[in-house]
C-alpha cells in the first residue's frame, strides 16, 4: 500500500520539523540573553545578571512572565484577523529553513532544485502578518507602522531579490545544498563578497533590524503595527523578529561564506554544523553591533536610498553577473 510507504516519510519530516523548531526557539530565546548583554557591554552596563549565573536565566524568566500574562483582545479590533497576525508573521520564519543545508548533503529539510526562489516566497509572506496586524488593531499608530512596513519591506525585496538572483546565476542552480557544494574560484568569491553590504543591508530592512526599525519605531509610533498586542501574541510578533535575525543570518552565510565548509567539514559531517553555527553567531553579532552604532535615519531617506542607490547597485550587479556567466564560466 502507498500509505506504508508514506507514513514513515512523514513521521520522519514531523521529528525534523518539531527537533528544527525547538533547536531554533532556543537560539531565539538566548538571542536575546545576548543582544542585552552585547548593548549593555556597548553602553559600559552589566546587563542581565540576577536570573541565573550572569542571567542565563533571564530568557526562561521571560517565557514564564509572558504565558502567564493576561490574553486580553480589545473589542476594537478585528478579532480573528488580530490573532492570526501574529502567527503569520512567526511562521514563515521557521518555514525558510527547510531548503538550507547544515552539513555535506544533509538539507535541514529537503534538497528542492528551487531553494533560492522558496526564500523569496516565503519572506514575502512574512510582511502580511505585519500589515493585517497593524490594520486589524483599528489604531492609528498601528495602522502607519503597517504602512511603513508595507512600503519599506516589499521595496527592499527588489533588491534583495536582484541579488539573490545574482548569486544563483554565478552558481548555476537554485538548489542551496548544490550551491554551498559546488566549487569557486578566488576571483568568484571576491565578487560575491562585493555583494555582501548591499544584501546585508536590505535584510536589515526586510527585517526591521535598527536602524531600520521605523515600523515600530518607538518615539513616533508607540510601537508601530503591534501597539495592541501584549502577552504572547506580543512574544510572538518578537519571536517572529529573532527567529528572522538567525534565519536570514544563515540564508547570508549560505551565500557569502560557504555556509557548513570548514575544514574537515568533508570527511565529519558533525563539523558542518559547528562551522555553521560560529559564522551564524558572527553575523548576529554584526546585527547587534550595528543597532548599537548607528542611528535611525527619516523614513523618506530610507525609501530614497533604496530606490537611487539599492536597486541601481543591484541591477548593475545582476548585469555584471550575467557578463561573468556567460563569458568567464
Amino acid at each position: 500500500m502507498p500509505t506504508v510507504d508514506v507514513m514513515p516519510k512523514l513521521l520522519i519530516y514531523l521529528i525534523q520539523a518539531v527537533v528544527l523548531s525547538l533547536v531554533v526557539i532556543t537560539g531565539f530565546a538566548y538571542l536575546t540573553w545576548l543582544e542585552r548583554k552585547l548593548i549593555a557591554r556597548f553602553q559600559v552596563r552589566i546587563g542581565p545578571n540576577r536570573a541565573g549565573p550572569y542571567g542565563l536565566l533571564q530568557p526562561a524568566a521571560d517565557a514564564v512572565k509572558a504565558m502567564f500574562k493576561e490574553e486580553y483582545i480589545p473589542g476594537h479590533v478585528d478579532k480573528f484577523v488580530y490573532v492570526l497576525a501574529p502567527m503569520l508573521a512567526l511562521a514563515p520564519a521557521l518555514i525558510v529553513w527547510a531548503v538550507i543545508p547544515i552539513a555535506k548533503g544533509v538539507p535541514a529539510m529537503g534538497d528542492v532544485n528551487i531553494g533560492f526562489l522558496w526564500i523569496l516566497a516565503i519572506t514575502g509572506v512574512e510582511s502580511f502578518g505585519v500589515i493585517l496586524a497593524g490594520w486589524s488593531s483599528n489604531n492609528n499608530y498601528s495602522l502607519l507602522g503597517a504602512l511603513r512596513s508595507a512600503a519599506q519591506m516589499i521595496s527592499y525585496e527588489i533588491p534583495l531579490g536582484l541579488f539573490l538572483v545574482s548569486i544563483a546565476m554565478l552558481g548555476g542552480t537554485f538548489s542551496l545544498v548544490e550551491l554551498v557544494e559546488t566549487p569557486r574560484a578566488p576571483w568568484e568569491w571576491i565578487w560575491i563578497w562585493l555583494a555582501f553590504p548591499f544584501f546585508f543591508t536590505s535584510i536589515l530592512a526586510e527585517t526591521n533590524r535598527s536602524p531600520f526599525d521605523l515600523p515600530e519605531t518607538e518615539n513616533e509610533l508607540v510601537a508601530g503595527f503591534f501597539t495592541e498586542y501584549g502577552g504572547m501574541k506580543f512574544s510572538m510578533f518578537m519571536m517572529a523578529e529573532y527567529i528572522n535575525m538567525i534565519t536570514t543570518s544563515t540564508v547570508v552565510a549560505t551565500l557569502f561564506f560557504g555556509g557548513w565548509q570548514g575544514p574537515l567539514a568533508d570527511r565529519y559531517i558533525w563539523l558542518g554544523p559547528v562551522y555553521l553555527f560560529i559564522k551564524v553567531l558572527a553575523l548576529l553579532f554584526l546585527f547587534i553591533w550595528i543597532r548599537a552604532s548607528i542611528s535611525r535615519p527619516r523614513f523618506d531617506q530610507l525609501m530614497r536610498f533604496n530606490w537611487k542607490f539599492m536597486i541601481p547597485a543591484g541591477l548593475v550587479y545582476l548585469t555584471v553577473s550575467a557578463v561573468i556567466t556567460v563569458f568567464l564560466k
